[in-house]
């Protein structure tokens, strides 16, 4: 069987030096709040591009931490809403109602996967204080259009940057094109750590103080509490782990952007639609250089069920990213239940991820492949 996603194989490229790092932990006698985070966070602020990295407990609660630090600057209040994608993952607008703020989900484009920007303006309300932009299946969602509205009306600019560790946005890196991002290392992403763990980003000194403070259960100094906070701390082994894969995410990126090229260089199967690479995908207008990282790898098929059958069948584990969109879930009945997002629900529909890693073999894309161009359903 060909695993959708081989973690155990994809650490084993760093065995070495991982062991390596935690046993320097170990030795330390020193396991929360240290060295080795200290020193992981300053390598990827500067790996983002940005002045300020807090480490956290995971990427739900790195975005959270940001609203919450934005409610305590007086930014935000309960009741404001914040503008996200339709077609993300749910923990992007968990977020936003853990707050207290409101989601207001606005459709994605069939073309390029991420939020519409034509559509932006028209769900800017007076309450409105955020755009957030998720770089969905680790390919760039932010244009100038996105920028400028912003600017034009005020809003921050909150990236989701779960799924898109070393993307770029003509030569800067996700992260730091915003206000502030969440960033999760959950052990299947691009950067992924051996357990939960998360980061945010900024350029904002009284943002990241705030959020490192509601971080430590909104202590600003040992036993001074200035905020209701909470315990969200990136600890020392998962900041050790996470600092040598750093130094291997451009490359194992590389390998990935090989393994789409030939994906779609060779998938010739019309029933079969395969997501584009970074600029193809956008119009004149709001084209400019992206970088995709490739988390996911998303193919798009009307008899997707079919397809997900007959991988398997052969011997190729895929997943759906993801099953049932934001809108349709129970914990949102009475908030989100009602809408019709028909864009959001037909890539739900049809969405299948296949294998993409840097420790599948040539042999193994080999075979994907030519079973996607072998797909005739019955």
């Amino acid at each position: 069987m060909i695993k959708y996603l081989d973690l155990k194989a994809i650490n084993s490229l760093y065995d070495d030096e991982i062991r390596s790092a935690v046993s320097r932990v170990l030795d330390s006698g020193w396991y929360l709040k240290g060295e080795a985070t200290r020193r992981f966070e300053q390598h990827y602020a500067e790996y983002i591009g940005t002045r300020y990295c807090i480490g956290c407990g995971n990427g739900l609660d790195a975005l959270t931490l940001i609203f919450r630090a934005y409610m305590e600057m007086g930014v935000m209040q309960r009741g404001d809403e914040v503008i996200v994608p339709a077609n993300t993952y749910i923990a992007s607008i968990l977020a936003i109602t853990e707050c207290g703020l409101k989601p207001v989900l606005v459709e994605p484009s069939w073309e390029t996967l991420q939020i519409d920007d034509t559509l932006i303006e028209q769900a800017i309300t007076e309450r409105t204080k955020a755009i957030m932009i998720v770089h969905l299946y680790g390919c760039c969602a932010y244009t100038d259009r996105i920028g400028e509205i912003c600017r034009e009306h005020g809003l921050k600019l909150i990236e989701d940057n779960a799924q898109a560790h070393g993307c770029t946005f003509e030569g800067k890196k996700t992260g730091s094109l915003g206000d502030a991002a969440g960033h999760s290392f959950y052990p299947t992403k691009n950067l992924g750590a051996l357990g939960d763990a998360g980061a945010v980003t900024t350029n904002d000194e009284t943002l990241a103080r705030t959020i490192e403070a509601l971080g430590n259960y909104g202590s600003s100094s040992k036993y001074v509490f200035d905020y209701v906070g909470r315990n969200s701390r990136m600890d020392e082994i998962q900041a050790a782990i996470l600092d040598v894969k750093l130094k291997h995410l451009d490359a194992d990126n590389q390998r990935r952007k090989e393994m789409v090229a030939r994906y779609q260089r060779e998938v010739s199967n019309p029933l079969l639609r395969l997501l584009l690479v970074a600029d193809e995908q956008y119009s004149r207008p709001s084209r400019a250089t992206r970088d995709s990282v490739y988390h996911i790898l998303p193919i798009f098929c009307e008899r997707r069920d079919d397809l997900k059958k007959y991988l398997s069948d052969n011997g190729v584990e895929t997943q759906i990213h993801y099953p049932i969109p934001p809108h349709k879930q129970r914990c949102y009945n009475f908030q989100l239940n009602h809408l019709s997002l028909p864009i959001t629900e037909k890539i739900h529909a049809q969405e299948l991820s296949i294998p993409c890693h840097q420790a599948l073999t040539k042999e193994e894309v080999d075979l994907v492949i030519d079973l996607l161009n072998g797909f005739i359903p019955a």
